[in-house]
């Protein structure tokens, strides 16, 4: 069975920039859809960024122009590339797998902004 590992959070401060990765521990179809979750506290879990066969991105507005996802299929390794960072970014970001069956998170990776 296919796991998930965050990794790369942290804090930094307002402007500054992480490179979060989520490594499978198996092989990802690459049909499967990437993508970046996150959720702060008391808030709803919200999409952060997808990418998909053919590397197809979509990204929520908040973080348009900021964030990159991307993704390395010999690696099973898919990668967020934050910018720019500001306070409201703050939250744990998880990864996921979803295929059409199958729907896999990671344990998440907590991500502060604050000076």
């Amino acid at each position: 069975q296919v796991q998930l590992v965050e990794s790369g959070g942290g804090l930094v401060q307002p402007g500054g920039s992480l490179r979060l990765s989520c490594a499978a521990s198996g092989s990802i179809p690459s049909t499967y859809v990437m993508g970046w979750y996150r959720q702060a506290p008391g808030m709803q879990r919200e999409l952060v960024a997808t990418i998909r066969s053919g590397g197809i991105t979509n990204y929520a507005d908040s973080v348009k122009g900021r964030f990159t996802i991307s993704r390395d299929n010999a690696k099973n390794t898919v990668y967020l590339q934050m910018n720019s960072l500001k306070p409201e970014d703050t939250a744990v970001y998880y990864c996921n797998a979803r295929g059409v069956v199958s729907n896999k998170w990671g344990q998440g990776t907590q991500v502060t902004v604050s000076s």
